[in-house]
């Protein structure tokens, strides 16, 4: 099969390489999964490039990147129903903590880590639902329903800000978003009632004044530490931060007591990590919106698997409308 390895870390035309490897057959509890779609993440591309503090080396003597994908089972091991051979199944963490995630033609993995996909859900959807689409739905609905609360979606625009809009209006919430540029229209056609300029010296009064006084009640952040000071001015007494990214501030400092007077609940988002019960209800929760037709995943372009590179770098840069996604088999 053709697959797309590293063995080493650095700039992903220098790492990245497009190799033939042996199909894997599934060990017992696997299925065997026929690639038609890789996801292409952030955390994908700072791994490979070796940007994670402390990590010198890849983990693995080879690589194949992406955690993200989806495509049709094809084979399954022992002690797995064999019905499942010709479902349609999207993935999750397929290359936390192993070796070969999705950038080839084939993977094996675990069967639960294979999620039937909808009929009506395309690939191309199916391979931004692991990392983007469950970081979205539990950031919104982690801490329970929202029905009829006030949630602030910090960016709006991105990859999982505008799923979680979506999510947050599909579950019957007042939705505000902040974004920027031509981001600010996006936000609004994915169902923000009210659309902030992130980089609005009056932020916080604005958004303060949308809600009255009284604060949101969940914040979905992106840049927890760009944004600290702006959330404890807005979160309601009670609400939750969802914080998801701090990639511009990694150590930021938090205003403690301010956030303690408030009963402010601090929550980390990362998916890799989710409990068994946590996963299932996002799983179930993502599901349902798609079943229901609440979703319209952003795909912004499709690369041939030989170009993956090329995606890296797209993702790296930072400047896209929607998720960068590889065509796997060779006839398209």
């Amino acid at each position: 099969m053709r697959a797309i390895t590293y063995d080493r870390f650095g700039p992903a035309a220098e790492v990245l390489t497009l190799a033939d490897l042996p199909t894997p057959d599934p060990a017992p509890g696997e299925v065997l999964l026929r690639v038609e779609r890789s996801g292409v993440n952030p955390s994908d591309v700072k791994v490979r490039a070796g940007s994670r503090p402390g990590v010198t080396r890849p983990p693995f003597p080879q690589i194949v990147p992406h955690s993200d994908g989806a495509g049709v089972i094809e084979a399954v091991g022992d002690g797995v129903d064999p019905a499942r051979v010709g479902q349609r199944a999207w993935t999750w963490n397929a290359q936390w903590q192993r070796a070969f995630g999705t950038a080839a033609e084939y993977i094996t993995l675990p069967a639960a880590q294979a999620v039937p996909l909808p009929e009506a859900v395309s690939f191309d959807v199916g391979a931004t639902l692991g990392i983007p689409g469950l970081t979205a739905t539990h950031s919104v609905l982690g801490g329970g329903e929202v029905d009829g609360q006030t949630v602030l979606v910090s960016g709006g625009a991105g990859t999982v800000g505008h799923i979680a809009i979506q999510v947050a209006r599909a579950s019957g919430a007042r939705v505000l978003a902040t974004a920027r540029g031509a981001g600010l229209e996006a936000a609004r056609e994915a169902g923000a009632e009210a659309v902030f300029d992130y980089t609005d010296p009056e932020l916080a009064a604005k958004i303060l004044e949308e809600t009255g006084g009284q604060g949101v009640d969940r914040i979905v952040e992106v840049e927890f530490g760009e944004n600290v000071r702006l959330c404890t001015d807005v979160i309601a007494t009670r609400g939750t931060i969802a914080a998801y990214g701090s990639a511009r501030t990694m150590s930021p400092v938090v205003p403690f007591y301010e956030m303690m007077f408030k009963a402010v609940t601090l929550d980390m988002v990362l998916v890799y990590l989710l409990s068994q019960p946590q996963r299932d209800r996002a799983i179930a929760n993502l599901t349902d919106l798609l079943t229901r037709g609440a979703l319209d995943i952003r795909i912004a372009e499709v690369l041939a698997l030989e170009d993956c590179a090329k995606a890296h770098d797209i993702v790296a840069n930072g400047a896209r409308a929607g998720a960068i996604l590889l065509r796997c088999p060779a006839d398209g």
